[in-house]
């Protein structure tokens, strides 16, 4: 009787040795998978940018060249002033928002060890 409990333990082994190659195999198999995708959106965003540049050049270059008189021109200047406010307002307000937080993840952390 000894035998067969060895055979049997012997048999589960192989058996879990066969299901864990199979699972690596299609693991192996997803990454490919991934792998391949990857590559073919690189292949893609590769080519329509080389598709873009290839109109821009028959364009004659950008739309809208940059003049240096521009930069003294005070509605631009005014422009680019009220851009950079208003991307400064956002900011702080995601700082200010970003400090309540760790300001209540601090005081939490505090209370179950205090």
């Amino acid at each position: 009787m000894g035998e067969t409990a060895d055979s049997k333990k012997h048999d589960d082994h192989k058996e879990k040795e066969k299901k864990h190659e199979k699972e690596e195999k299609h693991q192996g198999e997803d990454r490919d998978k991934e792998d391949k995708g990857e590559k073919e959106e690189k292949k893609k965003k590769k080519k329509d940018k080389d598709c873009k540049d290839k109109e821009d050049k028959e364009d004659g270059g950008k739309d809208e060249e940059k003049n240096p008189e521009d930069k003294k021109t005070p509605e631009k200047l005014r422009a680019k002033l009220q851009n950079i406010e208003s991307k400064i307002q956002a900011l702080t307000q995601k700082k200010e928002e970003v400090l309540k937080l760790l300001d209540e993840v601090e005081k939490a952390a505090v209370k179950p060890s205090g």
